[in-house]
């Protein structure tokens, strides 16, 4: 689809980036900003470190879930009142975490909040690709990444320093008014970008024939791996934060920059390299640079942890290199999960949110319970799930090759 009147123009561009980054950011914000009031929490609430690891393996198996639902419920009803339902139940499900007084109900509230703050990210993707061809979608995929990045390095320390300063119920108070602030812009001006003549019947045979279309194509399932792996080897070490700053770097709550700040610097400039490849390579040429990165780095950060123990600068370094990496290689991944699926983009945006999502919620509820009391096999992990996400790309690529190669001929003489 061409861009719409009015679209073309850098104001839009940059305000329409801004507004689709604050809303997909709300799903990472409302990980990073409790982080450093773990201990605080856990011992308000009489819970244990296995409790309040089930509040975000909750989260993220609730956030991977309704991913499922977000991008097709928006292909047939339009991309902006999805999202407006969807912030409207994560302002409630903030305030209602602001008030729980168990750690049960703690749970649940975080289940309501991953059960909406996926909807930003998944149409958003979706909107782009409704407006802009492929150079501009992936120069303007990769500005929302740029924006998307500073999130993860100010919530961090935003949720510290509520911590200290208001107790940890502040920062659930914080996101809800974020909530409140995102409706307000959402209607003032998130544009509708779906046409009438373009949605999909809500009818569940149709849903069911596009879940299959989309969902048991080889390609699609190994890009959407490829995703999912490539960002966990970094989310691996955000996960993990608590243990890795608080016990192996000797960190306290206010010094979490040490760890967001350079990853997401490297994010910003992945994002950057990617818009600056956009009309100059090939996305399959993109993609092979952002591997060189992330092999680099997580090769580099397993040597380290083998030679020395964890210290600063140097357990930080790789992270920011591979955080490169994963940025570069995401718009480019993304664009092309969406193009297999022309006039499905919300449900194929969706069905690759939820197989990361999975993915990251293996990683918060085992990967990262499993490995994060030994920086080597940290580093380890961040390399497996590295060479796991080199590998779906490379059978996508294969897979890619075997589905343009024209049918044999047999003849019948």
């Amino acid at each position: 689809m061409n861009p719409q009147k009015g679209t073309d123009s850098r104001a839009f561009r940059w305000g329409f980036a801004a507004l689709l980054a604050a809303l997909a950011t709300i799903g990472p914000f409302s990980i990073d900003t409790y982080l450093p009031a773990f201990a605080g929490i856990e011992k308000s609430l009489g819970t244990t470190l296995v409790g309040m690891q089930q509040t975000l393996s909750a989260y993220l198996f609730a956030f991977g879930l309704m991913f499922l639902f977000h991008g097709a419920l928006s292909d047939s009803f339009g991309r902006r009142p999805v999202i407006l339902v969807a912030l409207v139940v994560f302002t409630l499900g903030s305030v209602g975490a602001a008030l729980a007084g168990s750690i049960h109900a703690l749970v649940f509230w975080r289940v309501i909040q991953g059960l909406s703050v996926g909807a930003g990210m998944v149409v958003g993707r979706a909107m782009i690709r409704d407006l802009f061809e492929a150079e501009d979608a992936q120069r303007l995929m990769s500005l929302v990444t740029l924006f998307f990045g500073l999130a993860p390095a100010i919530a961090p320390i935003v949720g510290g320093l509520l911590f200290e300063s208001f107790g940890w119920r502040s920062i659930f108070w914080f996101l809800a008014i974020v909530g409140v602030l995102l409706v307000a812009m959402s209607i003032r001006f998130l544009p509708e970008t779906l046409a009438e003549d373009a949605r999909q019947p809500f009818h569940p045979k149709a849903l069911l024939a596009g879940y299959n279309e989309v969902g048991m194509s080889p390609r699609f399932i190994w890009l959407s791996l490829a995703t999912g792996f490539n960002f966990n080897a970094l989310f691996l070490y955000i996960l993990s934060a608590p243990v890795f700053l608080g016990e192996h770097l000797k960190l306290g709550p206010q010094e979490y920059a040490w760890l967001f700040i350079p990853s997401i610097l490297g994010i910003m400039t992945g994002s950057q390299l990617s818009g600056f490849a956009a009309g100059k390579l090939q996305p399959n040429q993109t993609v092979k640079r952002a591997y060189a990165f992330m092999a680099i780095a997580a090769a580099g950060n397993l040597v380290a942890n083998l030679l020395a123990p964890p210290s600063l600068p140097w357990s930080i370094v790789p992270i920011f290199f591979y955080g490169i990496g994963t940025a570069m290689a995401m718009p480019s991944i993304s664009l092309t999960t969406l193009d297999l699926f022309p006039t499905r983009r919300g449900m194929a945006a969706s069905l690759q949110g939820f197989v990361s999502g999975m993915v990251n919620t293996l990683t918060a509820g085992v990967i990262s319970l499993a490995v994060s009391h030994n920086p080597v096999w940290l580093a380890m992990g961040m390399m497996i799930m590295m060479l796991m996400g080199l590998a779906s790309w490379t059978l996508y690529l294969r897979s890619a090759r075997k589905h343009a190669e024209p049918p044999t001929v047999i003849r019948m003489d």
